[in-house]
C-alpha cells in the first residue's frame, strides 16, 4: 500500500531528525492504528510473508510494519510513535540479548512491554529451529545457494559450530540474503510450526 509506505518513510525521516508533521498528517489520513517495530528488513519480510500466508493485508488494516535500522533505535521510535508521541499501539519483536534494553526504552516511552515478543537468539534462529536443518538446507538448494553454502562451510571459522549456527551465520553473509530468506523460510513453514514469537505477534494484531 503506497500510502503506508509514505507513512513509513515519513516516520523514518522524523526519527533521523526531520520534521514530524508529515508523519502526523499521514497517520491521521490513513489512519494508522498500530506499528510493528522490527530491527531490520529481514524481520519485516518475515512478518509480511506470514501475514500474506494467512490472508491478511496489514497495511489495509492500518498496521505499519516498520524496520528501524537497528535494535538501538527502539527508544527513539517508541517515543515518537507511542503514548508520548502519535499515540499508536506499538508491538514488535526483539532478541533475547536485547530484552532488557527494550524494556527500559519502552518504559521511558510509556509503551507496554507485553506487546513485544522475544526471539531466543534472533528471528532467523527461530525459523531454522522450526523448520529443521535438513529442510533449510533443502530450501538453500532450491534457491540456488547450495554451492555458496558449501564454500562457506569449508571456512575454518565454521569448523566445530553446530549446523544451526552455521546456517544462521550463512544467511547474513551476503547483502540481501537475510531479507530474501526471511520470506522463503516463513513461506516454507507448516501452519502449526510457526515460531511462537512470530505467531503471537501476528495473532495480537
Amino acid at each position: 500500500m503506497a500510502d503506508m509506505e509514505s507513512f513509513r518513510e515519513a516516520v523514518t525521516a522524523w526519527a533521523a531528525g526531520g520534521p514530524g508533521d508529515p508523519a502526523r498528517e499521514s497517520a491521521a489520513r490513513l489512519p494508522v492504528r498500530a506499528v510493528v517495530l522490527l530491527e531490520g528488513p529481514s524481520d519485516a519480510a518475515a512478518v509480511d510473508a506470514l501475514a500474506a500466508s494467512r490472508g491478511r493485508d496489514l497495511a489495509a488494516e492500518g498496521v505499519c510494519v516498520l524496520p528501524m535500522g537497528g535494535a538501538m533505535s527502539v527508544g527513539r521510535f517508541a517515543r515518537l510513535l507511542g503514548p508520548l508521541g502519535l499515540g499508536l499501539r506499538l508491538t514488535g519483536l526483539c532478541d533475547e540479548a536485547e530484552r532488557r534494553y527494550y524494556a527500559r526504552a519502552l518504559d521511558r516511552a510509556g509503551a507496554a512491554r507485553g506487546r513485544f515478543f522475544v526471539c531466543a537468539a534472533d528471528l532467523e534462529d527461530e525459523l531454522i529451529r522450526a523448520l529443521g536443518v535438513a529442510r533449510v538446507r533443502e530450501l538453500v538448494r532450491e534457491e540456488g545457494d547450495l554451492r555458496a553454502l558449501e564454500t562457506f562451510l569449508r571456512q575454518p571459522a565454521q569448523q566445530g559450530r553446530a549446523p544451526q549456527q552455521q546456517l544462521r551465520r550463512f544467511l547474513g553473509t551476503k547483502k540481501g540474503r537475510k531479507i530474501r530468506y526471511g520470506r522463503v523460510l516463513v513461506e516454507a513453514l507448516d501452519p502449526d510450526s510457526t515460531p511462537a514469537p512470530l505467531d503471537d505477534l501476528l495473532t495480537g494484531l
